[in-house]
């Protein structure tokens, strides 16, 4: 609530809502003639809306099924000025009901109130003792697109979701002189005399959503298309907290340093989020206070929290900043799992979750497989650190496979609950070396052991198992002379997957299990599902994580983060005192 609108309309001629006069958006409709790559631009960007299912009014609530054969009422508040610019009154609305009902026998009569309404803002025309028994009042929050998908018939005056109703191909029985009847797309009482053309549904959408409208981007300042203001009320609404959730939310295990950037993902809340020390220091704010508790889950194992209700994990993104997180550089993405964490497959996660749907058809494969190249062109990973993205390494052999084994630091949380028998570099690339005797094997320490800020390090002896050691090298100039990965459980084995690269698991991370790599480590029996590669990209870059853009502070997708770190925009680092907390918290088990 309060956040100011990205579109408006400047209407030189009158307003869309009223029917008495010409509009400029009539006037638009009255003269459209698109080619054919302007109906392709505009079915595409109808597909990204439907697809998004974002409409004015778009609360961030669970999906919901409403079955099949139910007919929808549309109710509006008293005096709206778009009934009485469609010529109609509260009379109007007694009629649509008792139409809704002779015309449809047998079919169940849904009312949807108006949102402010809802919200005890504004009164509407109906109320439950106006229905009858077996008929539906819906006053509960409702994605609009799960109401219209199946409708069996739309009854509106001039509501907005009317017009959405026919975006939905839903049929629409209009009793006002809507912007949107008198074009043959609508059964309309009273036909507005102007209107003499047939339009089809992408002429209407192109008028009335990409040339009619004024969109501004807030992420860049500056004005755009239909299709950046789209991308940019998803982010704003995948951002926000199902309603169930917004009575506020505790934090345990977030070090001092990360506080400022895990309370800017959770901008809407009523209440500012609170930060405990420790499990049970959370469990009692929760409890005494009736919030959601949050677990870093590095720092709190499944095994702490189980059973509770009202509880999850948070972590690191995979598109995560330009700089380490042990020097303290702010997260550009966080996740937030209700089920588990995707670092342990001791137990299912929401990303497992996702994966499943996405292999099953319900992901965005365009937009993951737009988001893998945009992502490979810019020769992005997690941390983007190391030298420049085209240095040099040594001179490989002709005909030797290279392979690229990156190390990890050993006691991270993925290792510790996801790997068997071989949990260590050494093991890894002795591992590595043994099934691959006469390949260029190029050793990459993790970026935190070459600071000297984790463990991690191999002995001299194991050293010299491998061909070259790459210090101080980008992960994506490495995996671009890779021809295969072998790995614990880095997220260089996802990026390897990302280049098209073969990789090779000595652990079960979140992209192993699936088909897509050689699986040598733990099996998950829950992992059956087959996604293809961008299924998977879907699922982890786009569906999972939260991203919050560092220039602006405001919710985005993962393009734009693509975006802002292929310029050299980066996300803030801590301040000093919290750099020496976050100092001493790192050298905690010295001191404790």
């Amino acid at each position: 609530m309060g956040a100011p609108p990205i579109s408006l309309v400047i209407d030189d001629l009158g307003i869309y809502y009223d029917a008495s006069r010409p509009s400029r958006l009539e006037t638009i409709l009255t003269e459209i003639d698109l080619d054919a790559a302007g109906i392709d631009g505009a079915g595409s960007l109808l597909t990204k809306l439907r697809g998004a299912r974002l409409s004015k009014y778009t609360p961030p609530v669970p999906r919901r099924d409403f079955g099949r054969d139910y007919v929808v009422v549309v109710d509006q508040t008293r005096g709206d000025a778009s009934i009485r610019g469609a010529g109609a009154g509260s009379r109007d609305f007694a009629r649509m009901l008792a139409a809704a009902r002779s015309e449809n026998p047998g079919k169940q009569i849904i009312v949807k109130s108006h949102p402010d309404v809802l919200a005890g803002r504004k009164s509407g025309h109906f109320d439950s003792g106006d229905l009858k028994e077996a008929e539906h009042f819906l006053i509960d929050d409702v994605n609009p697109w799960d109401l219209l998908d199946h409708a069996a018939a739309v009854y509106t005056v001039s509501s907005q979701l009317g017009y959405e109703a026919i975006l939905a191909g839903a049929p629409v029985r209009v009793f006002g002189q809507s912007f949107y009847s008198g074009w043959g797309l609508t059964a309309d009482e009273t036909r507005p005399l102007r209107r003499d053309r047939q339009l089809t549904v992408t002429e209407l959408f192109s008028g009335a959503h990409m040339q009619y409208p004024i969109y501004y981007d807030p992420w860049r300042d500056r004005l755009c298309g239909l299709a950046t203001a789209i991308a940019v009320l998803q982010a704003e609404r995948d951002s926000e907290q199902p309603a169930s959730d917004t009575t506020g939310e505790v934090f345990a295990g977030v070090r001092m340093w990360k506080r400022r950037a895990v309370a800017g993902f959770r901008p809407r809340l009523p209440r500012r989020p609170r930060f405990a020390d420790d499990v049970a220091a959370a469990k009692r704010i929760a409890k005494a206070e009736e919030r959601q508790a949050w677990f870093w889950a590095a720092k709190a194992p499944l095994s702490a929290v189980k059973g509770l209700p009202n509880t999850g994990f948070v972590e690191d993104g995979f598109l995560r900043s330009l700089g380490l997180g042990a020097k303290l550089h702010e997260p550009a993405s966080l996740v937030f799992d209700r089920r588990g964490i995707y670092f342990d497959p001791s137990g299912p996660s929401d990303l497992e979750d996702l994966i499943a749907k996405a292999a099953a058809g319900g992901g965005d494969c365009r937009r993951a497989a737009a988001l893998r190249e945009q992502i490979v062109a810019s020769r992005l990973t997690k941390y983007n650190v190391g030298s420049r993205p085209d240095a040099a390494g040594s001179a490989v052999p002709l005909g030797r496979k290279v392979l690229l084994v990156p190390g990890q630091v050993e006691d991270d949380a993925s290792i510790l609950r996801g790997c068997g028998r071989i949990r260590t570099n050494q093991g890894l690339l002795t591992a590595a070396r043994h099934a691959n005797p006469n390949a260029w094997l190029i050793y990459k320490p993790h970026p935190d052991v070459e600071a000297g800020l984790r463990t991690g390090a191999i002995d001299p002896i194991t050293a010299a198992l491998a061909d070259e050691i790459a210090m101080q090298t980008s992960a994506d100039a490495l995996l671009g002379r890779a021809d295969e990965v072998w790995t614990l459980t880095s997220l260089m084995g996802f990026e390897a997957l990302l280049r098209g690269k073969s990789v090779t698991c000595l652990g079960a991370p979140f992209y192993a299990g699936w088909g897509l790599t050689t699986d040598l480590g733990p099996a998950v029996p829950r992992r059956v599902a087959k996604p293809a590669l961008d299924d998977l990209v879907w699922a982890a870059l786009i569906a999972y994580p939260k991203y919050r853009d560092p220039l602006t502070g405001l919710p985005c997708g993962p393009e734009l983060i693509v975006e802002r770190f292929s310029s050299g925009i980066a996300t803030r680092q801590a301040t000093a005192l919290s750099r020496l907390q976050g100092l001493f918290a790192g050298y905690s088990r010295i001191w404790r």
